[in-house]
């Protein structure tokens, strides 16, 4: 496995690889990696002859008062684990060789991004889609794969290949999920145990969402109830949105399409921000 650093060895590599005809696939991370992001490298190692994984800790996407400086950072263990999993590149530039000083230019995607996370954590998607539109420059890889835990994020980058007609592939993977149904999250680690238990409500929720629809019942209002309600019964949780929404334009439904519909939640577990949806 090869460790690049540099954006200049990483885009002539890149070049030189599909000079010779080679698939190339990506799976952008942020590092602290678990099973979610390493079945991400499994899909792109099982569909590609080339499997770069990035780890950049993306500073841009981070809100005043947020996480960055405490987000964890064990490389010597992500590098491991991208090994393990057939990783042939894991690119891992520093913030001045992504970002240099003078960098002034971003990647705005204004329909998907503007509600849900998009109010709560503004210029977070600005962010999230520059750094992806320099990773695609600098990786040329011909596929990339995401997790449908971020199905907002995923449903951004989407809309930008679209809009800005970048040769990428985007598949979304299934997420990935803790015996309890926990959406396995890199912010899973700021947890105590006490409020690790009091997690597991998001998905419950979810559950209770999709088992309403089940029985018939399409209303929004009823489920978004149902979900609040449950999501209320812990103290530690405070929530941020319970929304039902179209997958693609992230626009709120007005009735539940069985389906297809996404019924997605965020909320503050004390000090750490969680998401997860699933679809009814």
């Amino acid at each position: 496995m090869e460790i690049i650093s540099s954006v200049q060895e990483m885009q002539s590599q890149a070049t030189r690889l599909r000079g010779q005809g080679r698939l190339i696939g990506f799976a952008p991370t942020m590092g602290a990696l678990h099973e979610g992001h390493l079945s991400l490298i499994d899909i792109v190692r099982e569909k590609s002859d080339v499997v770069i994984v990035s780890i950049f800790v993306n500073p841009t996407q981070f809100g005043p008062n947020e996480d960055f400086d405490r987000y964890p950072r064990p490389l010597e263990a992500d590098l491991a684990a991208c090994e393990a999993h057939g990783a042939d590149i894991v690119f891992a530039p520093s913030r001045d060789d992504l970002l240099p000083p003078n960098f002034s230019t971003y990647v705005e995607e204004n329909s998907c991004s503007q509600g849900l996370c998009g109010i709560s954590r503004p210029g977070h998607f600005r962010g999230v889609s520059t750094i992806v539109a320099i990773l695609f420059n600098v990786c040329r890889p011909d596929f990339a794969v995401f997790g449908q835990k971020d199905a907002q994020q995923a449903a951004v980058i989407k809309k930008m290949v679209t809009d800005l007609n970048f040769p990428v592939e985007i598949i979304i993977a299934p997420t990935v999920r803790e015996p309890d149904g926990l959406a396995m999250s890199s912010r899973n680690r700021y947890l105590d145990p006490g409020q690790r238990q009091d997690a597991a409500r998001l998905s419950q929720a979810l559950v209770i969402g999709k088992e309403i629809v089940a029985k018939g019942n399409l209303s929004v209002d009823r489920i978004k109830a149902e979900v609040t309600h449950h999501l209320s019964q812990s103290r530690r949780i405070r929530i941020i949105y319970v929304e039902i929404v179209d997958p693609d334009s992230m626009k709120p439904e007005r009735a539940v399409r069985p389906g297809q519909s996404l019924l997605t939640v965020a909320v503050w577990l004390e000090q750490t921000r969680l998401i997860d949806n699933m679809t009814l």
